[in-house]
């Protein structure tokens, strides 16, 4: 009995035990049951999501980069093919610094270009492609096709990247682009992710620069398949990126090329403007430089010479050339005298040399002087002594009153960056800098376009426009973007007595047309195209007493930072404007007077060219077919 109830007794513990160990095992079952309908039904298509996303990427691709054409359609900076070749240091043999070895038996490779690649290898991934050399010219292109079976690792790639078939002559306008730094990266805001996109270029001067966003386009997209290292298996979509807007310029590649060419040697700026419109047709600054250089990437060597260069090819000189205006400023003097009232056209003034200030002479440039000298006379032979005494009378405030109506001492608002205001001076600005007051020496110099006065090339050009057209013209150089073309306002007229305007113009005719004016000797000699203007002077340093008096002023024997520099301000046809030139050439103030020559056949190519009936190869845009 005892015993029995003793087996019942186990059996029953036993039954306990199985029922709780059934329980456990159903209630874990139905714990992972439930687990797997949560994964598979109620979060299945996020899982799934999830899971597809690891084994597909979406990689952005770089669209084309818009064209900038001349006003007749001529690309100025366009896209072309880029010969490249990368290495996959896995599928290299005895490894990549062997691979470099034998591959520069082939194509050139310094050792910039060999450090970075190993540095790129070490921290990448050794079955992504690495770019070794771009911009390969087609000889080393096919040469490295030819080898390749000898190459393992390496690859051919054509891609595209942006080309400027005129270098130099028009660096400073186009600008370049180069790859996109850090501080491109922080100042970017608008989150474009093409600017992570490795190789990719950013505008970084000039019209590159400021229409980059237009320019630039908007990327494409290749979807591949890739397995758990990331390894690219296969593509499976691609969409090609949208190529970016065309830029439309007011400039005449020809007449940009023609004026290059001749000032090439030189440190110059020089414009030519419509004088109706403000379109530039040319904007030169030499030297110039190879944009090409900076897409490719330039090299110490390189840099060094441009840094290095007396000549300052960096510099746009055109747009931020320091200059004092010289004798063209004299314009402005006898343009505000006769506005202000204090002489008339017949008014004469008497030149023997020099003009005397207190116990200081101030001198003119002709030994002897001119004699007696009307406004006409004056402006036609340049004679200081007249614009000495003129400027006397009318005072530095109204001096620089008229400059800055006629365009002088602020930006032109050109639409490239890195324009210069220029200076105009005052007396409340000299009493502020120097804590000095002003001095009616100061005001004569002024007169002559010296002292403290400076311009730069566009804005003499500004200058000789609003003369010449009597309205307050603004320069542009972009004509239109894509289909729309950039607003601008109509020109108001100038703030001056029509009169006391052809008074100057009618001086400037002389100048150029007259036995004895400044520019006689290279006037233009076809009397439909003839021009007129104003030559100028402007000295670097103080003329010795020694100097005047042995008249021993020859620039040509001075070392050439110490020679005058060469203006010249002028506008075509002379009996009805419509072109306007100036042309600075820094220490170039030289006997053969080469700023004069060329303003003449600059201004002589530009309207033979017009008359040849080529139109602007604009876009057509809804504004256009209004007119």
């Amino acid at each position: 009995m005892a015993l029995e109830e003793k087996h019942k007794s186990r059996y029953g513990t036993f039954s306990r035990r199985a029922l709780l160990l059934s329980g456990g095992m159903t209630a874990v079952f139905g714990l992972l049951a439930g687990r797997l309908y949560q994964l598979q039904v109620l979060d299945g298509d996020r899982y799934l999501t999830q899971a597809e996303d690891n084994r597909i990427n979406l990689r952005l691709l770089t669209p084309p980069r818009g064209r900038i054409l001349d006003r007749f359609g001529t690309p100025l900076a366009n896209s072309r093919r880029n010969y490249r070749v990368l290495m996959v240091p896995e599928q290299t043999r005895g490894g990549v610094k062997a691979a470099l070895d034998t591959l520069a038996q082939v194509i050139p490779l310094n050792d910039r270009v060999r450090a970075r690649v190993l540095k790129e290898a070490v921290g990448g991934k050794s079955f992504l492609p690495i770019v070794v050399a771009e911009n390969l010219e087609w000889d080393d292109f096919a040469r490295l096709n030819l080898e390749l079976p000898y190459l393992p690792g390496v690859q051919p790639d054509v891609g595209e990247t942006r080309d400027y078939p005129y270098t130099e002559e028009l660096a400073h306008v186009l600008g370049y682009v180069a790859a996109v730094s850090p501080d491109d990266k922080a100042r970017d805001e608008t989150g474009d992710p093409l600017l992570d996109l490795p190789g990719f270029r950013l505008g970084k001067r000039g019209i590159e620069k400021t229409y980059d966003e237009k320019i630039r386009g908007h990327a494409g997209a290749s979807r591949v398949e890739v397995n758990a290292y990331g390894r690219v298996i296969r593509e499976l979509e691609r969409v090609p990126g949208r190529s970016g807007e065309d830029v439309y310029l007011t400039i005449d590649r020809e007449l940009q090329s023609f004026m290059y060419q001749r000032l090439k040697d030189d440190s110059a700026g020089a414009a030519v403007m419509d004088v109706e419109t403000g379109d530039l047709l040319a904007l030169v600054s030499t030297p110039g430089f190879d944009p090409n250089a900076f897409n490719v990437g330039v090299t110490p060597d390189q840099w060094k010479d441009l840094t290095g260069n007396d000549h300052k090819p960096l510099v746009n000189k055109a747009l931020a050339g320091f200059y004092p205006p010289g004798s063209t400023f004299k314009t402005v003097t006898a343009l505000a005298a006769l506005e202000a009232g204090v002489i008339t056209p017949d008014t004469i003034f008497n030149c023997s040399g020099a003009f005397s200030l207190g116990s200081h002479a101030f001198h003119c440039w002709k030994k002897g002087g001119h004699g007696p000298v009307d406004l006409r006379q004056g402006l036609k032979v340049s004679c200081d002594c007249y614009f000495y005494q003129v400027a006397l009378k009318v005072g530095i405030d109204a001096l620089q009153a008229s400059a800055r109506k006629l365009g002088l001492g602020a930006p032109t608002g050109i639409e490239i960056p890195g324009e210069r205001s220029g200076f105009i001076p005052t007396p409340e600005w000299k009493r502020k800098t120097f804590k000095e007051p002003w001095q009616l020496g100061e005001t004569l110099v002024a007169g002559i376009g010296q002292g403290y006065i400076l311009t730069t090339p566009l804005q003499l050009c500004v200058l000789a426009a609003r003369l010449a057209g009597g309205m307050q013209v603004n320069p542009r150089l972009v004509h239109s973007v894509g289909a729309e073309t950039v607003a601008r306002g109509n020109p108001e007229p100038l703030p001056f007595a029509p009169v006391s305007l052809a008074a100057v113009r009618e001086a400037m005719v002389a100048t150029a047309n007259e036995p004895g004016g400044t520019a006689y000797a290279w006037r233009i000699t076809e009397a439909p195209f003839a021009m007129a203007g104003k030559t100028g002077t402007a000295q670097v340093r103080v003329i010795s007493a020694e100097e005047r008096a042995t008249g021993i002023r020859s620039n040509e024997s001075l070392p050439w930072k110490l020679r005058d520099h060469g203006l010249f301000i002028g506008f075509a046809p002379a009996d009805k404007p419509r072109y306007a030139c100036a042309i600075v050439i820094e220490h170039g103030g030289l006997n053969s007077h080469p700023n004069v020559q060329l303003a003449r056949d600059a201004l002589l190519l530009a309207q033979k060219r017009d008359i040849l009936g080529r139109r602007p190869a604009y876009p057509v845009t809804a504004a256009d077919a209004r007119l």
